[in-house]
Parts: structure tokens; sequence; C-alpha cells
């Protein structure tokens, strides 16, 4: 007997039709990877860093001599919770009740249920999304039953799947999670920096292998759907505890920091790799960035004795308003649509991935969603002829504010605006022209008057209007001090 379809060639051909037509809508849909690496200086990346850089990093390299090299992109943090927060809201952090520090492994979460998200975006226009790695967005997990489901995660916040840790990996509870639960309920005790409640088989050093391993079976299962899809891949390392494998242990010839930069590397590798076997690298945007400047932990002191500058040419590291607190490596490649070996200069934020991906599918966000988002897709597709941002704003650990726009930098405080923190002024800023003093070394405050009450002014609407984007008025979730009258040096949860 003849198949059931073979009876009706209009259902087949009805079929087929269908079939053709979601693969030809699929096409015009990039694959979106998104690699955040977490506390990975600019200089840490050997392309980057240039001579100023002796971390080896092939992999990293290759994808910017494929893609796209952006040299000022900036953290809308110098901290971990804040940047992320913005990566999926495209929206500054401090409109947020967190107007300092970072989350710990057990916080509420930040992140609106009633707000857009990336991955709800996409998820609207037909994608499947996915979030392997660090979260750090709080998450509610019950510390008096650890066998409990884990509501309001990431699989509540827009993705479809989740595998990853709550927070960073010295923050407990020590445990991987997968979508709503823990893979192996945190019954014993461990320390990895912090003592804390951790799964039996828990180990540090495994984390980033684990990772790297769920990515390329992301990867690999997706690609046999047909449908486009979002994989957010938020990694541990290079941030403490600083755990690279055996098999990396040495190979930088620097310290151990050097060593897991080169794990995080291969890491990376491992899903170009993924992407090439699948067939689908050439329409799929693929994006590595950091979620703010290398730490202190890193022993940065020894890394520069030998010729190794995080930060490259800048001023500062993690935690700092200075530029080496949030100026970061970003890396885009998308063989299909960005010309290769190619790279701009034009001053982009984390919080610009929304537009993006909304102007990628053609779609107007609501006045509600991604009210700090700019869409970086003219730079990518080497048809931006002026500046994308008016201007950008930066945020210190302790709160402080810092404003950019051109080539003038407004800093409001009188030092670093971080750990390690001394006083630089005795006036209420800092202002640096970055055309000739990336280092931020001159300070121009008094002499330039005009500038910074241009700037004040325009931190000040940028906070009234609720966004910094065209578009209705809207509302921060706090009151917002921008004035801050000196550093608070006590931060819950501060990281490494």
């Amino acid at each position: 007997m003849k198949p059931t379809y073979m009876k009706n060639p209009l259902t087949l051909l009805t079929a087929f039709l269908f079939a053709s037509l979601f693969a030809l809508h699929a096409a015009d849909k990039p694959n979106i990877v998104y690699i955040l690496c977490d506390d990975l200086g600019y200089g840490d990346v050997k392309c980057l860093g240039g001579a100023r850089s002796k971390i080896p990093t092939p992999n990293m390299d290759k994808l910017a001599a494929q893609g796209m090299i952006f040299t000022e992109a900036h953290s809308s943090s110098s901290v971990c919770t804040p940047s992320r927060y913005s990566i999926l809201t495209g929206r500054y952090n401090w409109r947020s009740k967190l107007q300092k520090g970072v989350f710990g492994g057990y916080s509420e979460p930040l992140i609106a249920k009633n707000r857009l998200t990336v991955p709800a975006l996409l998820k609207q226009n037909g994608y499947d999304t996915g979030c392997i790695g660090k979260w750090h967005l709080g998450m509610t997990i019950s510390k008096n039953d650890l066998h409990a489901r884990i509501p309001d995660g990431p699989t509540t916040r827009g993705f479809d799947y989740y595998y990853g840790i709550s927070a960073s990996l010295d923050m407990p509870p020590y445990a991987f999670i997968e979508n709503d639960h823990f893979t192996e309920a945190p019954t014993a005790t461990k320390a990895f920096n912090r003592r804390g409640p951790a799964a039996p088989s828990f180990e540090a050093v495994d984390v980033l292998p684990t990772l790297a391993k769920k990515g390329v079976e992301f990867v690999e299962q997706h690609a046999q759907t047909g449908k486009p899809f979002f994989l957010y891949m938020p990694l541990n390392s290079p941030h403490t505890p600083i755990v690279p494998t055996k098999e990396w242990q040495g190979k930088s010839g620097l310290n151990k920091y050097g060593d897991f930069v080169m794990e995080t590397d291969w890491a990376i590798g491992q899903m170009m790799n993924a992407l090439e076997k699948a067939g689908i690298a050439n329409n799929t945007l693929f994006i590595i960035t950091s979620d703010n400047g290398c730490s202190p932990a890193a022993n940065v002191g020894e890394l520069e004795d030998q010729g190794h500058f995080p930060s490259e040419k800048r001023r500062g590291y993690k935690s700092m308003i200075w530029d080496g607190g949030h100026r970061i490596p970003f890396i885009a490649s998308w063989p299909d649509k960005v010309k290769a070996g190619s790279r701009t200069d034009q001053i982009v934020c984390l919080d610009d991935l929304m537009a993006t991906c909304a102007d990628i599918l053609g779609v107007k966000l609501p006045d509600n969603a991604g009210e700090d988002s700019v869409s970086v897709l003219p730079a990518l597709l080497g048809k931006d002829t002026a500046p994308l941002r008016e201007a950008i704003v930066h945020h210190s650990i302790f709160g402080n504010f810092g404003i950019r726009q051109g080539q003038w930098k407004l800093d409001l405080c009188t030092g670093s605006g971080g750990w390690r923190n001394v006083q630089v002024t005795k006036a209420p800023g800092q202002l640096y022209d970055m055309s000739k003093d990336i280092g931020e070394r001159t300070d121009e405050y008094a002499k330039h008057p005009e500038i910074v009450d241009k700037l004040m002014k325009l931190l000040q609407k940028y906070v009234a209007d609720g966004r910094s984007t065209p578009g209705a008025k809207q509302k921060n979730d706090v009151a917002v001090d921008i004035y801050k009258k000196k550093n608070d040096s006590k931060v819950d949860e501060s990281e490494n």
C-alpha cells in the first residue's frame, strides 16, 4: 500500500512549499552566538593588545581575522551583575535597583518579569534560545530545601534552555543547574574563595570544560532543526578562582591567569569548530566580549612586570570608572555579512545587543524596552558614516558615574571610583580629552568648565528621561543619585 501522503499530491505540494518558505525565511535570520568572558581585559587578547600582550589567543585572533574588531567597546558597568543586566535588557544597570556592587548566588532576580529581554525578543521572532554558563542575575534558590525547584531563573526570562551556575565561581552554591533544578543537590560543603554548600562531585576546575561541552552539544542539536537559534554563553573564566586544568597549567609562561586565558580561548575555539562542522558558521553572528575589564586578582603587577598589560594602554582595572574598568574586547564575525579583517572605532556598549537584534530582524522595539540600546548593525555592515551613539554612560562598582561624548570623558569622582582608590583631584570630578590622553592622566576639569557643564546636563537628561535613546520618557526603578559625595567602600558580595 502506498503511503498516505502519496494519495494526495496537493497535500504533498503544500507541505513542500511551506517547508521551503520556512527555510527561506529562516535563512534571513542569522544564528547568534554571544560568548561573554568573565573579567577578560582588552589587552588579554593577543590581536588587540599587540606588543603589550604576551598571552597566545589563536582562536580569538582567528575570529578577528574573519570578522570585525571593535576598538571602543565598553561594558555598562565595571563589574559583573550590572553589565549582564544591560546585555539582556538593553537598559543601563543603574536604572534598576542595583545601584552598586554585584549579586550573590542566592540573590533574588534583578530582571523584572514583565521586562522584555533579548532572548524573549528573539523567541517572538522564531528563535530557539539557550543560556549556558554563569547567570549572576539572581534566581530564587531555597537554602532550606536543596532539592526544591528553582523558579525565576533564565528559563523565566526568555530562555528555552539553561545549564550553568547561579553566580560567580567563587560564590556558593557550588552546583550545576539545568533549567530549574540542581543536577546534583549541594549537600556537601566546599570553599572556592568562599565557603558554602556544594554538590559532592562539583569541582571548580571542571566548570569551563563542562560549559564548552554543553555549548557544542547545543549547537549540534539546534543545527539540525532548521530554526535560527540564540546561544548566550557567559563563561566563568578567567574570573577567580583561577583554575586552569592540568592540560593548560604553565602554558602561558606568565602565571595561572595567563594559563586560564589560554584555556578560555580554547573553549571559544570549541564553539567555532562546532559551527564549522555543523555547516552554519557563515550564517551565524558570533560575538566574543567581556563583562568588564581585567581584575586585579589576576596579579596584574606580576603580569605587567613581564610585559603583559591586560588594560592595554588604558588606566585602571575592573571596578574602576577609568577605561581599564569597562573598555572590553569585542569581536564579531558573520561571514555572510561582515567584511573579514575589518575594524571600527565606533563607541559601543554592551547595552546595544537588543537594538542590534531588532535591527537585524527589522522589528521596532516598544518604548519600554531597550531604552539605552543602539544598533551596531551599521558598523557591522560597514555602513556607519556618523557616530552611532550620542554619548555613553559609565558606572563603577561603588556607583560613581562617568559620561563620554566624542573625545571628552567626565568622571564624577575624585579617584578610581573602585578598588585601590586613591584621590587624584580635589575637584568634584575629572575631565579627560580621550583623543590625546587615553591613559586619563591629564585632568582638564578646571580648564574646561563649559564641557563639564554640557556633559553634566546631558547625563541629567538621560537620568530624568529614563532613557538615552529616542522615544517616550520612561521611569527608572529607583531614584538615581549621580552626585555621590564619596565612595562607599562596603559592597555586599563584592567580586575579586
